[in-house]
């Protein structure tokens, strides 16, 4: 995994996302986030071989590709973890890890993401504004939308992590962009506005100046907009999610074969049908007591 210097003491580790991290010192970091658990032995030797180890963790959301480290490092390494406290309370059971998988079944939960489950040594404030943490201060701006809590992390060099805030340009062809309400997701977005940091990093490998910062976030909220008219255009009759679903899957070529990537799948797809519904472009009707998706009337 390379460690790539950004501004000063900012620092990413590229690996299947960007892990931005602080050098506090020559020999200890703060990690904004802690990739995949499939990732732990690559970060946590790209880290030793540079002289570093994790003092603490500055998590952005508790989502699987963000904190699967964080207990291996807290564990081995003593490092303080903090998030804040929707978040934390995501981590801290196996049943409220369900809420975020929503349709995978409790047993698939615990065999695939029972790593995520930790105790956080220090909750995040719950308003924006300076965050000192281990010595180093921090900026936090709130940002729900893609999880209930999750926040963007200025760094004491002025540089933004945004996470999951706002897509790369690299996935701006995101088929099914993820955020648990897009109506809070694009509002976040806004808040990006105007910061004035000198950079802004993103969690799936982009980064962008403060002059590109408003067009990335007008092209994220395009491509929401893009697949709400898609997804629209599927519906020409009262049609049950899973039928939504099935259309979506072949439109945009999603042919797995692995049960528990399908239901994430459906799971995404319910949450822009559920926005839809919010801003009037569907309605719901129900038959047999069972619930149907239709385009507005009128």
């Amino acid at each position: 995994m390379k460690l790539t210097p950004i501004k000063g003491n900012t620092w990413v580790a590229e690996g299947m996302e960007w892990i931005p991290f602080y050098k506090l010192d020559d020999r200890r970091c703060i990690l904004l986030d802690t990739g995949l658990h499939q990732e732990q032995e690559e970060l946590e030797e790209a880290l030793l071989s540079a002289g570093l180890t994790p003092a603490g963790i500055l998590n952005s959301h508790a989502h699987v590709d963000h904190c699967g480290n964080n207990r291996y490092f807290q564990e081995k390494y003593g490092a303080q973890v903090a998030m804040t406290p929707a978040e934390a309370g995501m981590c801290c059971s196996l049943l409220n890890l369900k809420c975020y998988f929503l349709l995978l079944s409790p047993g698939t939960v615990e065999r695939e993401s029972s790593h995520m489950i930790h105790t956080p040594d220090v909750l995040v404030p719950a308003q924006d504004g300076p965050f000192s943490f281990l010595g180093a201060e921090f900026q936090i701006l709130h940002t729900p939308g893609h999880s209930s809590q999750h926040v963007c992390v200025i760094t004491p060099d002025n540089v933004c992590y945004t996470a999951d805030a706002l897509l790369s340009h690299e996935l701006l062809t995101a088929k099914l962009p993820y955020n648990l309400c897009h109506t809070m997701a694009q509002a976040s977005r806004d808040k990006l506005r105007g910061l004035g940091c000198d950079l802004y990093l993103m969690a799936h490998r982009g980064m962008c100046t403060s002059e590109e910062i408003d067009g990335l976030i007008d092209e994220n909220h395009a491509l929401v907009n893009r697949r709400c008219r898609e997804i629209l255009e599927l519906i020409t009759r009262p049609m049950t999610a899973s039928q939504i679903a099935a259309e979506i899957c072949g439109l945009y070529e999603l042919f797995t074969r692995k049960p528990p990537r399908s239901l994430r799948f459906e799971r995404n797809i319910r949450f822009f049908l559920e926005y839809m519904v919010d801003s009037g472009q569907l309605e719901l009707v129900c038959q047999k007591g069972v619930t149907y998706y239709r385009p507005a009337q009128g």
